[in-house]
């Protein structure tokens, strides 16, 4: 669903601050049962039965202006609901929520779409919905549907495109509302690679221009690149607000009860059907070591077992320094995706020349299914090793750029 609003003045009249949630809650009727007949009613005294849900419960935040802010939290945490109301779809039945700007949605996957007519007409009825003219869609429309990658197939029926069709049309409809809060709710996680890449470099370019992103997602690790700050949601309250990184850490020791301590210190969860049960670094012999060096041939090899077989998996890994800094973040998916895996195995990922600068870095390494919604086994600070010194060798920072000096 692609939803748009006018401009509405935060309450604070502060120019910095993009969304003010002030004491907002929310509440739904879970019904027992429902009146099916009118015999019914008349015995239950024309009243169904039901209980009250506080889906929010109190949650204040402000979100800068031009940042990115993510929302993390359990199924039933209240993102989405929480996401609804920022959007004006839902009404808080308490508290506030004021917008400085435009708001545009993308909130959930074909909602805002009429099956039986064409992605170019499809355009057009959601443009207009969202306060678009017909000269403004049609200035845009090339621009929209070549960001979709959609031009073969814009005039057939919307009823015969996948997921991630949909999903890229509708993003690229709500991105070109030219929005100055942009709310997503988890449904980019079906595009494909490509375009994912699109959405992360358009991303880039709305918070160059001030923009500012809110999104809701289950992948810890969008959350942790993406966002500047994050809520953690837990039953309807915010339970904390932070940097990211900590607040993940966080969310992960509180809330995964079959995470299990490793050695250096680390958590682990996840579904547990496969894991990754060691984690070594090689050195250009292919022998273990925990102490490689800058600019010299190394390997990252993971050892996996499965107790099933495990179709389409993806293997990422991130390095961080040991203050914490996250100092990259890598997976297997755009090289290769296995159709299946089972039993036991390793997966290489070999360096030419080690870009890591002198100093200590924790490995964390992630086996996930290839939509990067269902993670089986995800475990932070599962090897420690050392870099020394190598070339180039006056270097500061945590990559080493290598390349050739020359005076004109």
């Amino acid at each position: 669903m692609t939803a748009v609003l006018g401009a509405v003045a935060v309450h604070r009249g502060d120019a910095d601050i993009a969304v003010h949630v002030e004491n907002v809650s929310k509440k739904f009727r879970l019904y027992k049962e429902r009146n099916q007949s009118l015999k019914a009613a008349m015995m239950r005294g024309g009243r169904a039965k039901y209980d009250e849900f506080w889906a929010l419960k109190d949650v204040s935040f402000d979100i800068p202006t031009g940042g990115t802010f993510g929302l993390i939290g359990q199924n039933g945490s209240g993102k989405s609901t929480l996401l609804k109301c920022m959007a004006k779809i839902l009404r808080p039945d308490t508290g506030t929520i004021s917008v400085n700007g435009k708001i545009s949605a993308l909130l959930e996957l074909g909602a805002g779409f009429h099956q039986e007519l064409s992605g170019r007409e499809n355009v057009y009825l959601n443009g207009s919905i969202l306060g678009l003219s017909r000269k403004q869609i049609d200035a845009k429309f090339d621009e929209i549907v070549d960001f979709a990658g959609l031009g073969e197939f814009i005039d057939t029926p919307v009823k015969n495109y996948s997921s991630g069709m949909y999903v890229r049309l509708g993003f690229s409809v709500a991105i070109n509302v030219d929005p100055d809060v942009l709310l997503v709710d988890e449904v980019l996680a079906v595009g494909d690679e490509s375009f994912q890449r699109k959405c992360d470099e358009k991303f880039s370019d709305m918070r160059e221009a001030g923009k500012t992103i809110v999104v809701v997602s289950h992948s810890l690790a969008t959350v942790r690149t993406m966002c500047d700050q994050a809520a953690w949601l837990e039953h309807g309250v915010v339970k904390d607000i932070g940097n990211p990184g900590m607040l993940i850490e966080k969310y992960v020791e509180d809330t995964h009860t079959e995470r299990v301590s490793t050695e250096g210190g680390g958590s682990r969860w996840g579904a547990g059907n496969a894991r990754v049960e060691q984690v070594e670094a090689l050195d250009a012999d292919g022998r273990p070591t925990l102490r490689l060096h800058l600019g010299a041939p190394a390997t990252f090899r993971f050892h996996y077992v499965t107790d099933e077989p495990i179709r389409k998996p993806v293997l990422g890994f991130g390095l961080h320094r040991i203050d914490g800094a996250h100092a990259t973040g890598v997976n297997s998916r755009e090289t290769i995706v296995p159709d299946q895996i089972d039993g036991k195995g390793y997966v290489d990922f070999a360096i030419d020349k080690l870009p890591l600068v002198p100093g200590s870095y924790d490995v964390t390494v992630a086996l996930v299914d290839e939509s990067n919604l269902h993670t089986y086994d995800y475990r932070t600070k599962a090897l420690r090793f050392d870099v020394g010194a190598g070339r180039p060798r006056d270097v500061e920072g945590v990559f080493a750029i290598d390349g050739t000096w020359s005076f004109g």
